[in-house]
């Protein structure tokens, strides 16, 4: 079971805040109020109780997420589709690869480009509804350890927020490149280490209505080069877009801190100690992009 309560994280964005103080970020001011905002949340009875959440697979995961995935809010799409749309544009039409395609958000938009695509992906209830959104598209079960698709088939890859569910990236972009014809192009978005690190982590419900959890994996930079340089994967570009500017808000008055349902978290106790948070989350990616492109040699 994963333990999760409020307390300890409000007092983890407390300590970033703190350490960023150390290291000369803020003033003795910025120091003091935090102390004195640690002390006002030990003493915060609310926020002591913790969650025990179930790991959930990413099947299950996805299936109780098919009906909602498309639903607006998700931010995460509105910061990696600028710049894979950019990448993609900018790339011949071809045979394309929606690899871990959910629900199609990029099979429509490769299709719509003139692309012939197949999509990928282990969840039938999200290639349900990705069949019924791009329907001229190829779409086949199949996992990113495994893909349903033949060595040098496909002139494109793409691959969105999926990765970070992998615990090693090497076997998955050695199929990437299995499947790429020579000189063709492998376009990755993925959730950046340091929004998992900040509690950026999936959550539902069980179908018991359990709290669960699936698996985020922190992925740094050298891990996808590891994984694609001996592969003859070579980096055209790399994007680590941030979270936009938040000012936020005073804190709350101590008699109404609550933390809100676990449904909501870590996003809920954020206005619980604006300060801190504003100063743990500045200058953190959400997202890691990569373009690569195989070349006829392995490296």
């Amino acid at each position: 079971m994963i333990h999760q309560q409020a307390l300890a994280y409000l007092l983890g964005l407390e300590g970033r805040a703190l350490l960023r103080a150390y290291a000369g970020e803020y003033d003795r001011d910025f120091t003091e109020a935090r102390i004195a905002e640690i002390r006002r949340l030990l003493d915060t009875a609310a926020l002591h109780e913790g969650v025990e959440a179930t790991p959930v697979s990413t099947e299950d995961g996805y299936r109780a997420w098919s009906a909602s995935y498309d639903q607006p809010g998700n931010r995460l799409f509105d910061v990696d589709e600028p710049i894979v749309h950019e990448i993609l544009d900018a790339l011949p039409t071809g045979t394309a690869l929606d690899a871990a395609c959910g629900t199609g958000r990029f099979a429509d938009y490769l299709t719509a480009h003139g692309h012939r695509v197949i999509g990928t992906d282990t969840s039938p209830e999200m290639l349900d509804r990705a069949r019924a959104r791009v329907p001229t598209a190829d779409f086949r079960t199949g996992d990113l350890h495994r893909l349903p698709v033949g060595d040098d088939e496909v002139d494109l890859v793409a691959c969105a927020l999926a990765l970070t569910h992998v615990p090693d990236l090497a076997p998955v972009v050695a199929e990437f490149a299995r499947v790429l014809r020579p000189g063709g192009h492998l376009v990755i978005s993925d959730v950046h280490s340091a929004l998992v690190e900040l509690g950026s982590v999936p959550r539902m419900r069980t179908p018991e209505g359990r709290p669960g959890l699936l698996p985020a994996y922190r992925h740094l930079v050298s891990d996808y080069l590891a994984a694609a340089l001996p592969l003859g994967l070579r980096p055209l570009r790399c994007e680590e877009p941030l979270g936009p500017a938040d000012e936020g808000s005073p804190a709350p008055p101590a008699e109404e801190i609550t933390p809100g349902p676990w449904d909501d978290w870590p996003w809920s106790l954020l206005p619980i100690v604006p300060a801190a948070a504003q100063a743990a989350w500045r200058g953190t990616p959400l997202l890691v992009v990569w373009h690569f492109q195989l070349g006829d040699q392995q490296y």
